[in-house]
This record gives structure tokens, sequence and C-alpha cells, in this order.
């Protein structure tokens, strides 16, 4: 369902996965460790995320940023892109265009992936996001 939002679920976005990785002590990783281990199976990824980071990984040739993408992957599960993302896509790129404020074409799956698994968007790039109508966001590290 359009809008509908659940509490207590988070999606991670790839700033948020890359600066757990490159900060393990950080804001963002303990805020995700303490979540992990009081509330598991509620942070999430997008595959869209995973995506990104893959690339990221490949480009620079890091084997080594490889394995510990697939080690924080392991406890931060990427969630498949659904027939409700589709809808959300729709209505979210719809909206922005109309209105001459577009995102990113990526940022615009991810938005989608986090209203249709009713989660809140954890990044670090809220003015892209808070374009986007009922999307719920937080920082974790700001």
């Amino acid at each position: 369902m359009l809008g509908q939002i659940t509490v207590n679920r988070w999606l991670l976005d790839t700033n948020i996965l890359s600066a757990i990785i490159k900060n393990p002590t950080g804001s963002a990783a303990t805020k995700a460790m303490a979540i992990a281990h009081a509330k598991p199976g509620q942070l999430v990824t997008s595959v869209v995320v995973e995506c990104e980071l893959a690339f990221g990984a490949q480009r620079i040739g890091s084997t080594a940023l490889v394995q510990k993408i697939s080690q924080l992957l392991q406890l931060i599960a990427p969630q498949p892109f659904g027939q409700d993302g589709v809808a959300h896509y729709a209505n979210i790129r719809t909206q922005l265009e109309k209105s001459g404020t577009p995102i990113g074409p990526n940022d615009t799956f991810i938005a989608a992936h986090a209203l249709a698994l009713g989660a809140t968007l954890v990044t670090d790039n809220e003015a892209e996001f808070r374009r986007v109508p009922s999307l719920q966001i937080e920082n974790w590290l700001r």
C-alpha cells in the first residue's frame, strides 16, 4: 500500500554503509550495531545499494573492500526490489518530475524501496531524499 510506514525498520543508504565500513567505531556503526543486536532483522538495505557498493569496490579494484562489504551485508541484509517498489517508483518519479525536482535514478529506486518496505531511510543525502513525499529519513552521521 502506498505511503504506509512501519515503525522500527531502517533501510541503510550507500553513504551510511560506506561510513560504517570506513569507520567501524563511528556514530553510524555504533547505532547500527545496537539496533542489529536489539532488533534483529530490522536493519536492511536495498539491492540497489548493494549494486552501488559492488560497483565502487570493483571500480577501485579492492578485494579487501569486497570482503568488508560482504561481511557487512551478512548483518544488514539486502532486500529484493519487489512489485510494491514498482508502484512507489512510478509515483515518486511522476510527482518529482511534475514538480521539476527529480532526484537521481538510483536514489529514486532506493526511496521507492524504503517506502515499499515501510522503512525509514537512513542517509547522509537528506537534501535529495527530502523531496520524496511520505519518506521518513534519519541521518546517523550528524
